[in-house]
């Protein structure tokens, strides 16, 4: 299991292009995603060991130069961080559910790990920039108290770069809700 996840995100997709095939060359690390995202950014998300993560990311960051938008790394991310990018997540039940919306990609992944390991709460899905303009957004349910804990933990994280758009916390959704959310 990867211990530490990296990205960074830029306004230029053929820089994003480029710094990403530098990182790969600086440190042995896999791909989670390299891709364009609306509105003509581009992402590299990778994952490592944590130095290996480390490195690749300070060369992403040096190579991105006026392009970079924003970066970082997590060591010891949340297990349910790539699933949840994945959307590939099935919750064992239902309960509140939070929402957690950010103009910066990069801010909201770290936003959603604080989120998940701050309380007892799964995570649905960590939408990134495609459909969006740009923004993404984490949603994630468990009980009322654990979904507040972990909206807290969220905006303290998306407040520090002044990147938060909006975070709600319904109590209780409707069911028909639920199946257009997984």
């Amino acid at each position: 299991m990867y211990r530490a996840i990296g990205m960074i995100e830029l306004t230029s997709v053929a820089r994003g292009i480029y710094a990403t095939d530098q990182m790969l060359k600086t440190a042995y690390v896999d791909v989670v995603s390299a891709t364009p995202v609306c509105p003509g950014k581009y992402i590299a998300i990778v994952q490592g060991d944590v130095a290996a993560v480390e490195s690749s990311i300070s060369t992403g960051i040096a190579i991105s130069g006026e392009y970079l938008v924003d970066s970082f790394v997590l060591p010891n991310v949340h297990e349910g961080i790539f699933p949840a990018i994945t959307a590939t997540t099935m919750p064992d039940g239902t309960g509140a559910l939070g929402i957690m919306e950010s103009f910066s990609m990069a801010s909201m992944i770290t936003a959603a790990d604080a989120a998940l390991k701050a309380a007892d709460v799964q995570a649905l899905e960590l939408r990134l920039g495609s459909g969006l303009g740009g923004k993404a957004y984490f949603t994630f349910t468990g009980d009322v108290a654990a979904v507040e804990a972990g909206i807290e933990a969220g905006k303290a994280i998306a407040m520090e770069k002044g990147l938060l758009v909006d975070i709600e916390v319904i109590p209780s959704p409707s069911d028909r809700l639920w199946t257009s959310l997984y």
